[in-house]
């Protein structure tokens, strides 16, 4: 089974997450791709945050009718801050030995790797799909690790074209979503329009639940 770790702060999930967790299950044909909102993450304080049971319930309503994707509670909060690495090998503890796990994120997450924790033991334990983002040329994750370390995503729909190596960084360009988080909570303070931006279901709960007003 091929399963894509696809971790962030999901505040709120939009449909560039959507988008790039699509593409990357039809290129790398994936069976499942878990998404899970960060609990207690190291790189930002929880005061900015939505609370954590908000964002998972908008992660849940936004993976409605993809039976590949898959809300998780793997970093569900508690005690200390919990980092990728620790996280990943959690995930590892449960899968089969013939499972083949990927991190799935965007290039601009990918670039502030060095600031994590552990990177390099991060990026032993498995490998990556980088996604483009508008405004990060996808060129400088070179910035980050060995050019030799980089390969092509495959361009069909079948889990066996995907070479079983390990330590190796994928690059999935060409999926367009001009869509971050930060500018979808600054239009929901101000009234203006998220339409097309957010997943239907997910616009529906922010305004029940009042988010993002303040």
């Amino acid at each position: 089974m091929n399963i894509a770790f696809f971790g962030g702060a999901f505040d709120p999930i939009h449909v560039g997450h959507l988008r790039a967790a699509r593409a990357a299950s039809r290129r790398f044909g994936l069976d499942r791709v878990l998404f899970v909102p960060s609990g207690n993450p190291p790189h930002k304080r929880a005061g900015n945050l939505a609370a954590f049971a908000h964002r998972f319930a908008m992660t849940a309503l936004a993976c409605v009718g993809e039976p590949q994707f898959v809300p998780s509670l793997l970093e569900t909060p508690g005690g200390r801050p919990r980092y990728s690495v620790e996280t990943i090998r959690l995930l590892k503890k449960n899968l089969d030995a013939r499972d083949h796990l990927y991190f799935l994120m965007g290039v601009d997450a990918f670039l502030d790797l060095p600031q994590w924790k552990d990177p390099q033991r991060l990026l032993d334990e498995t490998d990556f799909i980088i996604v483009s983002r508008p405004g990060f040329h996808i060129r400088k994750i070179m910035s980050v690790i060995p050019e030799r370390m980089i390969e092509p995503a495959p361009h069909r729909q079948d889990p066996q074209t995907v070479p079983q190596r390990r330590s190796k960084v994928y690059v999935l360009s060409g999926v367009y979503a001009p869509v971050a988080s930060s500018d979808l909570r600054a239009a929901l303070r101000c009234g203006r329009p998220v339409t097309g931006l957010i997943p239907p279901l997910v616009k529906e709960y922010i305004v029940k639940e009042g988010l993002y007003r303040r």
